[in-house]
C-alpha cells in the first residue's frame, strides 16, 4: 500500500491523476465490440468563453454519467469541442482592434479572419483547460471545432441539399438588426428587458381641413417613415375618419387613415401610427393594406436619407430628442408620460435592436418543426423533466422561418456565388444589382442613390454598382479587394455549390462574387451530433454512436439549439440525434438570485476549485441538482462537502491500520456479526438507490444517498461499532471485520468515483492492490440485502440516539457516565439490545443499562420514546438542576421572541400576498420547529422542577 498522507490536499493529486487517466487512454471508448455504446456530445462552449457556473454544472453532470456508464460496462464516448461563436468572437477581436485605433473594414476581410484564427490559437483553448481542471473525462483525441475542415464540409453539404430542395431562400423582410454588431439577429437572439420609457402623444392634422388625430408612440423618430394611421373599425371615435387623409408632420407627405381589427382601442388614444419598415406588427398590417415601406433608420442606427435633411445622419436617439422639440414648437406634441415597456436588446452586445428591412437567407421550417414535435410526442426523444414538453410544443407551434444569414465575417461563409456578367430572369444585368461600398473615396460614374456619406473616421465613403465600377476602370480583383460591404439584390440568381466556384457555369466568366454573409452560428451547431461523428461520410463512429444517448443542456438553449438539432438530425440522419435530453436549471446564489456582475454575486468555479478542490465542488453541484429546481449554490454547503472528503480520508486511514489482516477477499457473510451484516445490507440498498437515481437523472438523490451511507451509516455507526473488535487481539472475528471494512470502503470508493474522481483514485491506488484505475473498475450493482439485520440494527440505533438525545437536551456532559433503563415493547427488541449491550454502552457512555419488557420509569427520569422502546435516564446527581432550569428558561425566552416575530409576519396579509413561496414555506417551517422545541423545553423544565421539588 502507498501511504496516505496525514491530510488530503487536492492540489497535490488532481493534475497528477488527470494526466494518468489521459495518458492511459481511459477516456477513449473501449474497442470491445460486445459492449453497448453510450455517447454524449458536449454542448460546445464558445471559444471566447471561460468556465462559469452553468458550464461547471453541465460538465459535472455529463462526467458523472460518462464515468458511471463506463464503469457499468458501456463503450463510452464523451465527445468534446468548442463553438466558433460568430458574433461573440468577432466582438472580442474587434475590441482588440479598436484599442489599436483601427477597425475590421480598414483591416479587410481576409486579414481580419486571419487575426481571429491567431486569437483562437492563443486564447481559444482556455475553456478546454478549465474543463480538464474540473475532471471532464472527454475523449480529447476527437475534439472538434465548428469551423474545422470536417464540420465545414458538413455545413456546406447541408446548405446545398436544403437549397436544392427549395428549403433555403432569400427574402427582403423586416428583421431584428443590431446597429453595434452590424448584423441581423433571429427572434431568439433578442433579449427583452423592461425599460422605463415615454409615451409621446402627437397630433396628425387632417389634410385640407381642420381637426387632427392624436397617436401615441414610444418611438417618435420612426414617424418619419409612417405610411398610415390605423384605427379599429369598431371604434366609434374614429369611424367617421376612416379613409380620410392626414398630413404627416415634419415630412410634407400625406398618409391615409385605415381600419384594422388588430388595433387595440384601449392603448394610448386608440389610433396608432403605421411604420411597416420599422415595426413587425406594422409590417404585417402594411402587407394587408398594400402600404409602402419607408426606411428612415440605417444599419448603423442613424437616420437615413428618407428621414429628411434636418435629421439625416443623426443617431436615432439624438433624432428623437430633436424631433420631439420640433413637434413641441409646432404645437403638435400634446404631451408625454412615463411608460414602462419591454425593449429588445442584442443578446451579445446588449445594444437596443432596430427592426430593419433587409435581404436575408431563410430556412423554411414548418415541416422540419412538425417532425421534431412528432419525435418528442412519440417518445423517440424524451425531455427530462417532462414539464418542458408543453413549452417545447408551444414554441414549435408558433415557429417562424429561420433567418440564417449574418452580416459578419467570422463564420461559415454562405456557399453561394453571383455572376455580375449574366442577366437575371427579368433580363437585367446582374452587375447592376450588386452594390459595393468602399472605405476610401473613389470616382464612380454611377454612385448609389442616395449617395453614401462619410460617417466619421473610417466611415463608408464611396461606392457604386459592380457594373458602374467596371465602367469606371476598376478590375474585378480591385473591386473585391477594396469592398468592405457588398449588398446583393433579391432579384439576382444565386449559384449554390459544395466547392468554391471559380467560374460561372453559364457564361464561364471568372468574375464571380461570393455572397458576403456568414451562417448563423446555430446553423453549424444544429449539425453537431452527427457532423462531429464524421457525417457526411459513413464513419465507424457515426454507425456506432448515432443516435447519441443523452444531451445535457440548460433550458435557455432548448429552442436555440435542441429543437434545431432535432430538425436537422431527422432530416439528414432519418433519426433523432439523442434519446434523452436532460434539462438542468440555472445556478443561482444562495439567496436564489440570478448571478450578475452588477449584483456582485458571481461565483467563479475556478476560485471554488482552488479553494476546496474539484471533488468537493463537483459533489456540491450534483447534490444541488434537483430536477426542475434552480440550483442555489452555497459556499457553506461546499465547505461541508470538503469536510465529507476529510471524513472519508480519515476513515480510510483508520481502516488501513489493520492492513496486515486484510486478505483481499470479500467478507465471509456466514461469519459476520450483526453490525457487519447490517452495513452490507445498507450498502446493497444504497447501491440500488444510486443506480436507479442515476438512470432517472436524479443526481441530487444519488449524491445524497451516497453521502448518507458513507458519512452516517459507514463512518458514524459501523466504524464506531467495529472499534471494540479492532482494538482486541488478532482473531478470526477481527480478520473478518477487517475484510468487511475493506469491502465496504472499496464499494464506497467505486460508488463515489463518478462524483469525486480525484480523491477516489488516490485512495484506490493507495489502498487496493489492483492494476489500472478505479474509473475502469466495475460499478457496484445487485448486492444481497439482509432485512432481518437491518431491523435488528435499527433497535440499537434507536436506543443509542434516544440516550444521546437526552444527554443533548439536558446539557449533560459528554464525559459523564450515566445510567439508563430501557423498556422494550417486545422480547425480540430486548434480546437484540442485550446481545449488543457492550456496543450500546460504549456509544452512549453508559455505566449501566437495564433492559426488559417490564422495566419501570423511576421518578425524576428523562424520557425518550423510540420505535419499539421507551428510554429512561435518571437525572438526579447528573447536573446542577437549578442552573439548568435557568438556562432552559433563557432559551425559552429567546424562542418566545422568535415565535412572536414570525407570528406577526405570518398574520400580515401583505406579507402573505407578496412573499415568494419559498420564503413563506421557510418561515412556516421555522415557526413549527420552534413550537416543537418549545414544547420539549417545557417538558424538560417540568421534569427538572419536579426533581428540585423532591430534593434531587
Amino acid at each position: 500500500m502507498n501511504e496516505l498522507k496525514q491530510n488530503y490536499n487536492p492540489e497535490e493529486i488532481e493534475d497528477k491523476w488527470y494526466v494518468f487517466w489521459e495518458s492511459r487512454g481511459y477516456f477513449k471508448p473501449d474497442p470491445d465490440p460486445a459492449k453497448a455504446p453510450f455517447c454524449i456530445v458536449i454542448p460546445p462552449p464558445n471559444v471566447t468563453g471561460s468556465l462559469h457556473m452553468g458550464h461547471a454544472l453541465n460538465a459535472t453532470i455529463q462526467d458523472i454519467l460518462s464515468r458511471w456508464k463506463r464503469m457499468t460496462g458501456y463503450k463510452v464516448l464523451w465527445l468534446p469541442g468548442t463553438d466558433h461563436a460568430g458574433i461573440a468572437t468577432q466582438n472580442v477581436v474587434e475590441r482588440e482592434l479598436s484599442k489599436e485605433g483601427i477597425n475590421r473594414y480598414e483591416l479587410g476581410r481576409d486579414a481580419f479572419i486571419e487575426r481571429i484564427w491567431k486569437w483562437k490559437a492563443e486564447y481559444g483553448g482556455r475553456i478546454i483547460h478549465q474543463l480538464k481542471k474540473l475532471g471532464a473525462s472527454c475523449d480529447w483525441s476527437k475534439e472538434r471545432f465548428t469551423l474545422d475542415e470536417g464540420l465545414s464540409r458538413a455545413v456546406r453539404e447541408v446548405f446545398v441539399r436544403l437549397f436544392d430542395e427549395g428549403l433555403i431562400y432569400r427574402d427582403n423582410r423586416l428583421i431584428n438588426w443590431c446597429p453595434r454588431c452590424h448584423t441581423a439577429l433571429s427572434d431568439l437572439e433578442v433579449e427583452y428587458e423592461e425599460t422605463e420609457g415615454k409615451l409621446y402623444y402627437i397630433q396628425y392634422p387632417l389634410a385640407g381641413g381642420t381637426g387632427h388625430i392624436t397617436v401615441a408612440t414610444t418611438r417618435p423618430e420612426t414617424m418619419l417613415g409612417d405610411t398610415a394611421v390605423a384605427v379599429n373599425p369598431e371604434d366609434e371615435r374614429y369611424r367617421h375618419l376612416i379613409g380620410k387623409t392626414l398630413e404627416l408632420p415634419l415630412t410634407g407627405r400625406k398618409i391615409p387613415v385605415i381600419a384594422d381589427t388588430a388595433v387595440d382601442s384601449s392603448f394610448g388614444t386608440g389610433a396608432v401610427k403605421v411604420t411597416p419598415a420599422h415595426d413587425f406588427n406594422d409590417e404585417a398590417m402594411g402587407k394587408r393594406h398594400n402600404l409602402q415601406s419607408i426606411s428612415v433608420i440605417t444599419e448603423d442606427g442613424k437616420m437615413g436619407h428618407e428621414a429628411g435633411e434636418r435629421y439625416k445622419g443623426l443617431d436615432r436617439y439624438a433624432a428623437r430628442k430633436m424631433l420631439v422639440n420640433d413637434l413641441r414648437e409646432m404645437v403638435l406634441l400634446e404631451g408625454e408620460k412615463r411608460h414602462p415597456h419591454s425593449v429588445g436588446h442584442c443578446y451579445r452586445c446588449k445594444t437596443v435592436i432596430e427592426p430593419l428591412l433587409t435581404i436575408q437567407w431563410y430556412v423554411r421550417i414548418e415541416r422540419p418543426a412538425s417532425e421534431a414535435v412528432g419525435a418528442v410526442k412519440e417518445g423517440r426523444t424524451r425531455l427530462i423533466p417532462e414539464s418542458w414538453d408543453n413549452n417545447y410544443f408551444a414554441w414549435m407551434r408558433d415557429i417562424k422561418d429561420w433567418c440564417i444569414s449574418r452580416q459578419i465575417w467570422w463564420g461559415h461563409q454562405i456557399p453561394v456565388w453571383y455572376c455580375p456578367e449574366c442577366k437575371n430572369d427579368k433580363g437585367v444585368l446582374q452587375g447592376d444589382l450588386i452594390e459595393h461600398i468602399f472605405y476610401k473615396p473613389v470616382e464612380v460614374p454611377n454612385p448609389p442613390t442616395p449617395p453614401l456619406e462619410k460617417g466619421g473616421k473610417g466611415g463608408f465613403v464611396s461606392g457604386g454598382t459592380y457594373s458602374g465600377l467596371i465602367k469606371a476602370g476598376f478590375s474585378h480583383d480591385e473591386i473585391i479587394r477594396d469592398s468592405k460591404i457588398i449588398r446583393v439584390s433579391k432579384d439576382i440568381n444565386p449559384i449554390c455549390r459544395r466547392v468554391d466556384l471559380k467560374e460561372c457555369p453559364s457564361c464561364k466568366s471568372s468574375a464571380v462574387i461570393r455572397d458576403p454573409d456568414v451562417l448563423d452560428t446555430w446553423f453549424s451547431s444544429a449539425l453537431w451530433p452527427f457532423s462531429t461523428l464524421g457525417w457526411p461520410d459513413e464513419t465507424g463512429d457515426l454507425k456506432t454512436f448515432y443516435p447519441t444517448s443523452v444531451l445535457v443542456t440548460g433550458f435557455d438553449i432548448l429552442f436555440f439549439w435542441v429543437a434545431r438539432m432535432l430538425m436537422m438530425g431527422l432530416k439528414f440522419m432519418d433519426d433523432v440525434p439523442f434519446r434523452d435530453v436532460y434539462i438542468h436549471a440555472l445556478v443561482r446564489d444562495a439567496k436564489g438570485q440570478k448571478m450578475s456582475k452588477s449584483k456582485g454575486n458571481v461565483i467563479d468555479p475556478l476560485v471554488m476549485i482552488d479553494k476546496y478542490g474539484a471533488d468537493a465542488f463537483r459533489f456540491s453541484l450534483a447534490a444541488f441538482a434537483a430536477q426542475g429546481r434552480d440550483v442555489r449554490f452555497s459556499e457553506e454547503r461546499l465547505e461541508g462537502y470538503r469536510h465529507f472528503i476529510n471524513k472519508l480520508w480519515n476513515a480510510t486511514k483508520f481502516i488501513t491500520r489493520n492492513e496486515a489482516l486484510w486478505t483481499g477477499q470479500p467478507p465471509d457473510e456466514e461469519s459476520l456479526d450483526l453490525a457487519s451484516t447490517w452495513i452490507l445490507s445498507r450498502l446493497s440498498f444504497t447501491v440500488g438507490e444510486v443506480n436507479r437515481d442515476l438512470a432517472d437523472y436524479r443526481f441530487n438523490d444519488a449524491a445524497n444517498s451516497i453521502y448518507h451511507f458513507v458519512w452516517h451509516e459507514f463512518c458514524d455507526w459501523y466504524l464506531e461499532l467495529t472499534k471494540p473488535v479492532l482494538y482486541q487481539e488478532d482473531s478470526r472475528e477481527k480478520s473478518e471485520t477487517v475484510n468487511c471494512l475493506y469491502f465496504i470502503l472499496e464499494k464506497s470508493i467505486q460508488l463515489l468515483h463518478p462524483f469525486m474522481p480525484f480523491v477516489t483514485e488516490e485512495i484506490w491506488n493507495a489502498v487496493f492492490r489492483k492494476e489500472g484505475s478505479v474509473m475502469i473498475s466495475q460499478y457496484p450493482n445487485a448486492l444481497p440485502r439482509y432485512a432481518g439485520a437491518e431491523a435488528e440494527m435499527e433497535y440499537i440505533i434507536n436506543a443509542v440516539t434516544g440516550i444521546r438525545s437526552i444527554r443533548g437536551e439536558l446539557n449533560i456532559s459528554p464525559s459523564l457516565e450515566i445510567k439508563a433503563n430501557i423498556k422494550t415493547l417486545s422480547r425480540e427488541v430486548a434480546d437484540t439490545l442485550i446481545n449488543n449491550l457492550n456496543a450500546v454502552k460504549k456509544l452512549t457512555r453508559c455505566a449501566e443499562i437495564n433492559i426488559g419488557t417490564d422495566v419501570k420509569r423511576l421518578r425524576g427520569s428523562a424520557v425518550s420514546v423510540r420505535d419499539g422502546m421507551e428510554i429512561y435516564v435518571p437525572i438526579e446527581g447528573l447536573l446542577d438542576v437549578k442552573n439548568e432550569i435557568n438556562r432552559l428558561q433563557k432559551e425559552m425566552s429567546k424562542i418566545d421572541e422568535a415565535l412572536s416575530f414570525l407570528n406577526k409576519k405570518l398574520l400580515n396579509e401583505d406579507f402573505l400576498k407578496n412573499a415568494p413561496k419559498n420564503v413563506l414555506e421557510k418561515d412556516k417551517a421555522k415557526f413549527n420547529a420552534l413550537l416543537t422545541r418549545k414544547e420539549k423545553i417545557e417538558e424538560n423544565i417540568g421534569l427538572l422542577e419536579s426533581i428540585e421539588k423532591n430534593g434531587g
